[in-house]
Formats: C-alpha cells, sequence, structure tokens
C-alpha cells in the first residue's frame, strides 16, 4: 500500500470539500512481544496497525479526526466529520499550517535497520529466556521472576499538507529486559534491567542484560530506613531523567504562556549550576525519539534550553508561537500522532554528560544517599516544590555500604538544579529523556 499516496491524496479531496488547508499525519506499526516468566512463554503476539490523522482548518477554525480505515467511502466520512467539527469550534488568529518548504531534504537519522524484522520469533524467544535464566542463576537469593521479554516495533511515519509537502521515514526498535525477584531473611526485592537499540548488531547480549538486574535486585537487600537529615544526593542515571521530565513540563511554551510554569518569568535567569546544560536534539542519529522533522513539518534541531545554568529558551509549536506573539516563533517542537492534533513536546532530552565516571563522583562524597529508584511525587511544575519517595543506597566514605528504602526526598527544583555539583560519563539513549548520573549537594532526606 503506497501510504505516501494515500497522505496526499485525503489532503487534496480535503480541499476540494472546503477546507481553507488541511495536514495528515499518518502512521503505520507491526509490533511483536514475548513475555516468559521462569522459562516458559506467558504472552505472545504479533499485531500491525495503522492510522490517519487529518486536521484542517477553515475560516480560522480548527477541526481534527482520525480513523484507521483507509478505504475511499471511509476517508470521504472522515473529511466530512472534520469539516463538520471545525464548523463548531471557535476561529482563531493562529489556525493555520505552519510554513513548511515542499522542498525540504529531510536528513537519514539512521532509524531504521531491516536486520530487526528479519530476526526469527525463536531467536526473541530464546533471547527472553536466556536473559532470564541468567538473573536466576546469578545468586541462590534470587528465588522467584516477575519475568523477562523481547520487543521489536518498525513501521512508517507520513506528513502531507496542503502547502505541498510530502515527506516520511522509516523507523524500527528493540528491546529486552528482565525482572528479577530476591530474598533474604523474609523480605523481598524487584528489580529489573534493560536494552534498547535501534541497529540489531548493537543489541547486548541477554546474559549481559539479565546479571545486570541480578546485581540490581541483590544491592537492595536488607533495606532500611536512614534518620530524617539533610545530606547530598546522588541520582543514578535511570532516575535521574525524572528531574528532567519535570523540567520539561515547566519549559513548555503552552503552560509558560497561561501561567502554569515556576519559570515563567526567568528567561535569561541562572536557574542551575553552571556545569548544567540541557539540549533537546531530535536530529540525534539512531536517537529514541529522534525524527527528521516536527508534527508539522519542519525539520527537527537542536535547541538548548539551559545553557551553563541560564534558561535560554522554552520550546514551542507553531500555534502557541503565534498565540504568544511578540516575535515568538516555533523551536520545531510539534508532537503528533494519529489520535491528536498536536502539542509541544520534546525529541530527545539530555543532560550533557561531565567526565567522571559514576563510581568517580561517589568517591567525592563522605556521607549520602545514592538514589536508584523512585515512586510517585515528583515536581510541582506550577511551584517549583520537590517531593518523590526514594530507595537506593547509602554512601559511606564514598563507597556505596546498605540499602535503603522507604524515604522521602525533598527540596525545590531551584535548589535541586542550582545544587547539581557533579555530572557523570553515564549518559545511554534508551528513553526519549535521558541523563547521567549526578549529585546534588544537599537535599532534606525524610526517613525514620
Amino acid at each position: 500500500m503506497d501510504y505516501r499516496a494515500i497522505a496526499q491524496d485525503v489532503v487534496e479531496r480535503a480541499k476540494r470539500a472546503g477546507a481553507d488547508e488541511a495536514d495528515v499525519w499518518l502512521q503505520t506499526e507491526t509490533e511483536f512481544s514475548v513475555q516468559v516468566r521462569k522459562g516458559e512463554i506467558e504472552t505472545l503476539s504479533q499485531a500491525s496497525s495503522k492510522g490517519l490523522g487529518l486536521r484542517l482548518f477553515k475560516d480560522k477554525r480548527l477541526g481534527f479526526a482520525s480513523t484507521s480505515d483507509f478505504t475511499p467511502a471511509a476517508l470521504d466520512r472522515l473529511i466530512e466529520t472534520t469539516l463538520g467539527i471545525a464548523a463548531f469550534a471557535d476561529p482563531k488568529d493562529e489556525n493555520s499550517l505552519a510554513e513548511t518548504d515542499p522542498a525540504s531534504a529531510f536528513p537519514n537519522l539512521a532509524l531504521y535497520d531491516p536486520a530487526i524484522e528479519e530476526v526469527p520469533t525463536d531467536t526473541k524467544i530464546e533471547m527472553a529466556i536466556a536473559c532470564e535464566r541468567a538473573a536466576s542463576e546469578a545468586d541462590a537469593r534470587i528465588t522467584n521472576s516477575e519475568g523477562a521479554g523481547f520487543g521489536s516495533v518498525a513501521g512508517e511515519t507520513v506528513l502531507a499538507n496542503s502547502q505541498g509537502l510530502l515527506a516520511s521515514y522509516r523507523s524500527s526498535s528493540c528491546s529486552l529486559y528482565c525482572q528479577p525477584l530476591a530474598e533474604e531473611d523474609g523480605k523481598k526485592q524487584v528489580d529489573y534491567d534493560y536494552a534498547y537499540v535501534r541497529e540489531w548488531d548493537k543489541m547486548e547480549s541477554p546474559e549481559a542484560i539479565g546479571l545486570r538486574a541480578a546485581e540490581r535486585v541483590l544491592r537492595k537487600l536488607g533495606a532500611k530506613k536512614v534518620p530524617t537529615q539533610t545530606a547530598p544526593v546522588v541520582f543514578d542515571r535511570r532516575v535521574a531523567s525524572r528531574i528532567w521530565a519535570d523540567v520539561l513540563g515547566a519549559v513548555n511554551g503552552d503552560a509558560v504562556h497561561k501561567g502554569m510554569s515556576y519559570l515563567r518569568e526567568r528567561l535569561g535567569d541562572t536557574i542551575a549550576s553552571e556545569i548544567v546544560t540541557l539540549v533537546d536534539d531530535g536530529t540525534i542519529a539512531g536517537g529514541v525519539g529522534s525524527a527528521p522533522f516536527d508534527g508539522e513539518g519542519l525539520p527537527t534541531q537542536r535547541n538548548v534550553i539551559i545553557d551553563k545554568g541560564v534558561l535560554r529558551m522554552f520550546l514551542y509549536d507553531t500555534l502557541t508561537a503565534r498565540k504568544v506573539g511578540n516575535g515568538t516563533v516555533s523551536t520545531h517542537n510539534a508532537r503528533r500522532s494519529t489520535g491528536g492534533a498536536g502539542g509541544i513536546g520534546a525529541f530527545n532530552l539530555l543532560l550533557v554528560p561531565g567526565t567522571q565516571t559514576p563510581e568517580e563522583l561517589i568517591r567525592a562524597i563522605s556521607n549520602g544517599f545514592l538514589v536508584t529508584s523512585v515512586m510517585g511525587g515528583g515536581a510541582n511544575t506550577v511551584t517549583g516544590d520537590y517531593s518523590i519517595g526514594a530507595s537506593g543506597l547509602w554512601i559511606e566514605d564514598g563507597k556505596p555500604t546498605f540499602a535503603v528504602e522507604e524515604v522521602t526526598i525533598a527540596g525545590t527544583m531551584d535548589s535541586i538544579l542550582r545544587g547539581i555539583d557533579r555530572i557523570a560519563n553515564d549518559l545511554i539513549f534508551h528513553g526519549t529523556i535521558v541523563s547521567p548520573t549526578f549529585s546534588v549537594t544537599e537535599m532534606t532526606i525524610a526517613g525514620s
């Protein structure tokens, strides 16, 4: 099926039906998933899906509707429905397409590897079983498992609009995870590890992932509370990303425009330590969130949000930038799905890494808390207050010594960002928001 032709045809038909402007976001996916537990398959599925979202403008009114039925009759109904929705919408000055260039030559960002689609099902199952087995055999204290799994996805994304733009790209990825359970003195702990890649030959061995998962769960055994105190806190890279997800909410241009961000009046201010540079970059080759164009057809770009501690920008799509006015322009951060008309989002949000290893960073702390897991809570991005449940390891004389659980760490986003004093070099692209390990000079730790 020629999905580019379908997208382009729907745009042209929407124009003929009366739309002033229109664009189509079309996506297809083929997804495989297997979960195993104790060496046996619990679930196995393979499914294909497709969807098409039509956004159109009529007399400055916006209409949106979507469908998974690509037959001509269904697409006719979609166009009629979307025009009907627009007729009931309020007219707004900002309602029109972004100014895109039909001649844009979007880069190849190495998002698709055909080898992922060619991996035999037996191999995928065997990898999940081997991953779980490696964790289970690592130590006698690992007594159970919440399972292991392999997943893969491949698909195509197409954008067409009434300005003549027609662009598309293919993407694929696969992942492998393991979640063992360990027990000691009647107390149980669970943890996990995983890998995510866009290129098949970069996938780690199942045994390596399973052993890391085992190490993570074993170090949680014997966990206890610590007294309430203030102390340095180290955020392991896996939980450090939660901080930047909260910052992302605060630099969303729509939230800022509505006065719903603690950073709304602070553009150009120093809001973090001078060693902090936070970047969103949709152009990273092979990045989890990379894409050659955003949800409006503008080429993705590298945006430096915090530069050496200074807040340099908020993130915008075109419609929000027009609402704000005063020369505000899109930062090429429109995100889109077939199920929605669009919004603002990041592509690959990352804290620029430092040069120390995590071990070197920890050795500089005589008494502190290494956070390896968090639950609930987080930042109130309107007020900037921060509080979250945490567990991890207590650091004494530069070494993790015993496991900690059932504590809460608290502060403000200002105190956390300004207090970042060391950043490690362990950045790994396993998600769309990633971070190396970093330490904060002091936070409140509420325990026993």
